[in-house]
């Protein structure tokens, strides 16, 4: 059986990204550098979205549609010198938009499953006390029930 795989990368839309200080270098679509010497730890840097209004933002959604009765598997692909971490927040809301849930990632490979009222969500990239970093990708991939655990990475 496939399972279904996403990979999100870190796009040039600037207005769900903290920018307030911030050096944000493109080198490859996989390989976006930041660098912020004064944003305090817990900021959001970067947000994406799984639903998003088009006609106001001028942007597709970013993450997949997920549900909650499959288990997911999350790898977070991001360098991070010199001591510091970056997390990942996943922010779970219902079909009114309230806040259904949420789960702090902070390895670099997670298993999740999403709360079952989850009609859309959020990722945020929050800054764990680091100053700069190298993004390559977040994947997030659906796991067969039960009978595999970790016998392929990427």
């Amino acid at each position: 059986m496939a399972r279904e795989k996403w990979t999100v990368y870190w796009n040039e839309y600037a207005s769900d990204t903290y920018l307030y200080g911030s050096e944000v270098i493109y080198h490859k679509k996989d390989d976006v550098e930041f660098k912020n010497d004064l944003m305090p730890s817990g900021t959001i840097i970067k947000q994406w979205h799984s639903k998003t209004n088009f006609q106001m933002q001028k942007i597709e959604p970013a993450l997949p549609m997920i549900d909650g009765e499959s288990r997911y598997r999350i790898s977070v692909n991001i360098d991070c010198p010199g001591g510091g971490e970056c997390l990942v927040r996943l922010v779970f809301y219902d079909r009114y938009e309230a806040e259904a849930g949420s789960k702090i990632i902070r390895e670099k490979t997670v298993e999740f499953q999403c709360p079952l009222k989850t009609y859309s969500y959020s990722m945020q990239l929050i800054n764990g006390g680091v100053r700069q970093f190298h993004f390559h990708s977040i994947v997030i991939r659906e796991v067969e029930h039960g009978t595999e655990k970790r016998t392929e990475e990427n």
